[in-house]
């Protein structure tokens, strides 16, 4: 072929792709979409729902996040645990100073938006970089700085890669995970939308039960969500600290990273924690 026409056909392919685009689809959310199909919703506002406590309204999370066909795949405010929040990272240990406060539950800190890093939007891939700051009673205590950056749907399949960094201001604060009944959770999670025939993978293969703490690569949920078939898998990067990490599994619907578990990380200024995931969105055949 010769280097003319070749360069035509690829500059004909790129325009033919679909162009991701960002949405303001409320005052308080974002929206990311592939042409004319959503990718996912972030919130940088306070989300509430009507019959939900109000100390639950939230801000800082994914949802609803859709698979290439635009199955949901997320829940929130479910009625089982309304502190839930599609995809989200959040730690029911935080201890600033000498007081304990739960991000988990929103008992004590609140996470609130700052600023916009980068909304950039192409045909070969979306960038969305924010930073958010913790408060707690009104003080500013850890800045979080968030990269989700989005690629072209392929096969039925699409990925996410998460970049999360986290650094105290000011003081140094600790997060752990759950330590009742020594389970451990806290750190990137997903709640899943309702559905059918859950099954839950790892590398080990298919989990049968509830698990806390087991140590794994990745995890997967796969399930029938309103009549289609799909999955949803977390992947850790291998330099995340104490890879491979244990994790919490729930049939309910429910995977999340436990990190850093039962152990305590410290947050120091000017020494930011990085935690980096994959996440990958399918639609399965039935």
């Amino acid at each position: 072929m010769k280097p003319l026409l070749a360069l035509t056909l690829l500059t004909l392919a790129a325009r033919a792709a679909p162009q991701f685009e960002f949405r303001d689809i409320t005052p308080e959310s974002v929206e990311l979409r592939e042409g004319a199909s959503a990718v996912y919703v972030y919130h940088h506002g306070a989300v509430h729902r009507t019959g939900a406590p109000a100390e639950l309204a939230r801000c800082c999370y994914l949802h609803p996040v859709y698979t290439p066909a635009g199955t949901v795949v997320t829940d929130d405010f479910p009625d089982d645990h309304y502190h839930h929040r599609g995809i989200f990272w959040a730690w029911p240990v935080v201890v600033v100073g000498k007081e304990r406060i739960d991000g988990w539950t929103l008992r004590g800190l609140r996470p609130r938006f700052a600023r916009w890093l980068a909304r950039e939007a192409t045909s070969e891939k979306a960038r969305l970089a924010v930073e958010n700051v913790w408060t707690a009673g009104g003080r500013p205590v850890v800045r979080e700085t968030v990269e989700i950056a989005a690629f072209p749907a392929r096969d039925g399949r699409r990925e996410l890669d998460f970049r999360l960094a986290f650094e105290a201001i000011g003081d140094p604060v600790e997060l752990r995970g759950e330590p009742a009944e020594a389970k451990g959770y806290g750190g990137f999670s997903v709640r899943f939308a309702p559905r059918e025939e859950t099954v839950i993978l790892t590398e080990v293969g298919r989990e049968s039960a509830d698990s806390n703490m087991v140590p794994h690569r990745w995890a997967a949920l796969e399930a029938v969500f309103s009549g289609r078939r799909a999955g949803l898998r977390i992947e850790i990067d291998p330099a995340h600290p104490g890879f491979p990490n244990g994790w919490c599994l729930r049939h309910y619907g429910f995977l999340g990273v436990n990190y850093p578990g039962l152990t305590r990380r410290r947050l120091e200024p000017g020494r930011p924690l990085e935690l980096r995931y994959k996440v990958t969105l399918s639609d399965l055949s039935p």
